[in-house]
């Protein structure tokens, strides 16, 4: 079995660090922060379903730094093991489809929240 078949709380971040790119990045400091933006997008999908306040561009901000720094299969995958749960992929899908993470087929049984989806087409 290789090290990254399975994603585990043992070795995500080791995955997060194989997979990281940002040429301006100058130290350690600057990949913990940008590893927090999944705790901020679970968060961000916490507070959304709790008072339906708008969270579109702030999760959408969160959401293209995560995939331009980690890729977009890495930075699905890393999702799918921190953030997407059975109930934030409702959310979550359609930003993932917005941005191009995924296509139509993917999460097929999953209706994709109306809100969200109306935001998402005004911008």
């Amino acid at each position: 079995m290789k090290l990254f078949d399975e994603l585990t709380d043992g070795n995500f971040e080791l995955y997060a660090m194989k997979h990281y790119y940002n040429p301006t990045c100058i130290d350690a400091e600057e990949f913990y922060e940008d590893l927090k933006r999944f705790k901020y997008i679970k968060r961000l999908l916490t507070r959304y379903r709790e008072n339906g306040s708008s969270i579109t561009n702030l999760l959408l901000n969160h959401m293209v730094v995560v995939f331009n720094v980690f890729g977009y299969e890495a930075g699905l995958r890393m999702l799918e093991y921190r953030v997407i749960t059975s109930e934030n992929i409702s959310v979550i899908k359609p930003f993932l489809i917005y941005l191009k993470a995924i296509d139509n087929t993917k999460y097929t049984n999953t209706p994709m929240d109306k809100n969200i989806v109306n935001e998402l087409r005004n911008i």
